[in-house]
C-alpha cells in the first residue's frame, strides 16, 4: 500500500446506527452537525463524513434537502474534505441512498462494495428508555436485514457519481469485499490510489480481531499492490485500539460517534473532536504527523472543495 508521510484522520460524525437515546451527545439537528464537523476539522480531522437526521426525532433522514441545511456552513467554516454517505440509513432504496451524493457532488463518497447482514439488533437491549418509537423497531429490524450492495448496484454509484468527479471511500466489510473492489478495478470503473476502509466489528462482518486486520491488509496488497491507502474504522470499544493499529501498519484512520459513542471504557465521549484529539494524541506519540485537508487533497487526489455543488 501507500505509506504516506502523514495519516489522514477521517471523523464520522453522526451515522444511521446509534439513535438518540443511546447518547445525549449524538448530533441531530442541522446546527449541531454542523458545529461537530466543524470542531472535529480544528482538531485535526482533515475529512468529515457526513450523515443527516430528522432534526425532530434523530431518525436518518436521506434526502438531499437535509443535507443542504449543514453543507453550505460546514465548506464556510472549515477546509475540510467533505465525504457523503450513500449507505444512508438502513432499509433505505439505492436511488434514496444515493441521492444526496448526486446533488451535492462532493469532493468524497462513500462506496459499500458488497451485500452482507448488518445485524446491530443486539444494541436494543441494552437501552432502557427509548426516547422516540422510531427506534426499537428499527434496530431491531436488522435481524432480518441485508444491506444490499450488488455488483449491478455498485456500478451504478460508480459511474454515475464518477461522471460528477466524485472519488470514493471503499468501505469494506469483509475480505471477499476486497475482491469486488478489484474486479471494477480491473474493468477500469475506479482508478487509483484506492482509499480503501477497512470495517471491523459490525455483526454480519468481519470481527475486530488483530489477525483479521493483518489479513485484510496482507489481501490488499496483494490486489492493489501500491496502488491504495489503507484505512481502519472498528465498532465500539474496538474503535481506539484498531485505528492506532492501522497507523502502525502504514495505514489511516477513522473515528467519530457513527462508530463508538465512547471516549473511553465507561465514559460517554461528549462530542467528536473528542475523539479526534484522542487519536491525534495516540499518533504524536507514535511519532506519527497527521495530514491537513490539502495533503489528504493531494494524497486521494480529489477535485477540490471549489468544485462541488454545495
Amino acid at each position: 500500500m501507500k505509506r504516506a508521510d502523514k495519516v489522514i484522520i477521517t471523523c464520522a460524525v453522526t451515522g444511521s446506527v446509534h439513535t438518540p437515546s443511546m447518547s445525549p451527545h449524538l448530533p441531530i439537528t442541522p446546527r449541531q452537525i454542523a458545529d461537530e464537523a466543524v470542531a472535529a476539522a480544528e482538531a485535526g480531522a482533515a475529512m468529515i463524513h457526513l450523515h443527516a437526521r430528522d432534526p425532530l426525532t434523530g431518525a436518518p433522514d436521506q434526502t438531499p434537502q437535509r443535507f443542504m441545511e449543514f453543507l453550505p456552513e460546514i465548506k464556510e467554516r472549515t477546509r475540510a474534505i467533505v465525504n457523503i454517505t450513500t449507505g444512508g440509513g438502513l432499509g433505505m432504496t439505492l436511488d434514496q441512498r444515493l441521492a444526496p451524493a448526486l446533488t451535492v457532488k462532493p469532493e468524497i463518497a462513500s462506496m459499500n462494495m458488497g451485500s452482507f447482514n448488518f445485524n446491530i439488533s443486539g444494541v436494543a437491549d441494552k437501552v432502557r428508555n427509548f426516547k422516540y418509537d422510531w427506534e426499537r423497531p428499527y434496530l431491531e429490524s436488522t435481524k432480518n436485514l441485508i444491506f444490499a450492495n450488488t455488483f449491478t448496484q455498485i456500478e451504478h454509484g460508480m459511474r454515475s457519481m464518477g461522471a460528477n468527479g466524485t472519488r470514493f471511500e471503499f468501505e469494506c466489510y469483509d475480505v471477499g469485499q476486497l475482491y469486488n473492489l478489484a474486479h471494477f478495478a480491473d474493468r477500469g470503473l475506479v482508478e487509483p490510489p484506492f482509499f480503501v476502509q477497512c470495517v471491523f466489528g459490525i455483526l454480519g462482518g468481519i470481527g475486530a480481531d488483530p489477525e483479521n486486520l493483518m489479513h485484510m491488509r496482507a489481501t490488499a496488497d496483494r490486489l492493489f499492490g501500491n496502488d491504495y491507502y489503507l484505512s481502519v474504522l472498528a465498532a465500539g470499544r474496538h474503535q481506539m485500539p484498531f485505528v492506532a493499529m492501522s497507523a502502525i501498519l502504514g495505514g489511516n484512520v477513522r473515528v467519530g460517534l457513527e462508530d463508538s459513542l465512547y471516549l473511553s471504557r465507561g465514559q460517554l465521549a461528549v462530542s467528536n473532536a473528542d475523539q479526534v484529539a484522542k487519536i491525534k494524541r495516540i499518533l504524536g506519540e507514535l511519532s506519527f504527523d497527521t495530514a491537513s485537508p490539502d495533503e489528504a487533497r493531494a494524497m486521494l487526489r480529489t477535485k477540490g472543495g471549489e468544485n462541488v455543488g454545495f
